[in-house]
């Protein structure tokens, strides 16, 4: 399942790629593609789980034309470290709620080994993973700086 921004999303100018694990994740993922879409930032949403689908997976990590990842996962949520240990994009795990009160999750995302780094932010907060995301890619974007700025973000 793949959901794109409008039609500025197509092809080689996506820069967010959100993966869900689970169709489950897709509330939590919805956060994060409102903020993508006030700011005007191109991404494309992808249901693949490292559990269930690691080939498919591994060649949608090689092939997207984007720029960063954001990995929407609960329970396990192996995908962020998954798709880190396999680009050198940044990856932005969200940890969801589904057991433990999400504990679970967040401390599989931030304890990844050495040499395997994701970014996290807190338990259900995709906003806060689409607005790291814009700010990182502000940094080349003078444009989109000046966006964030005006969001209240900059």
């Amino acid at each position: 399942m793949v959901y794109r921004k409008k039609v500025e999303a197509t092809g080689k100018n996506i820069q967010v790629s959100i993966v869900m694990g689970s169709k489950s994740d897709e509330e939590v993922a919805k956060k994060a593609a409102e903020v993508l879409d006030n700011l005007g930032i191109a991404y494309e949403i992808k249901v693949l789980s490292a559990h269930r689908n690691p080939k498919e997976l591994e060649r949608y990590i090689e092939e997207t034309p984007a720029i960063l990842f954001i990995a929407v996962a609960g329970l396990a949520a192996h995908l962020p470290g998954f798709i880190a240990s396999r680009t050198k994009k940044p990856v932005i795990g969200v940890p969801v709620s589904a057991k433990l009160g999400g504990l679970d999750a967040l401390l599989s995302i931030t304890q990844m080994p050495s040499g395997v780094p994701v970014a996290s932010v807190g338990i259900d907060n995709a906003k806060n993973a689409a607005l790291l995301a814009a700010r990182i890619l502000a940094v080349s974007d003078k444009r989109l700086a000046g966006k964030l700025e005006r969001y209240g973000h900059g």
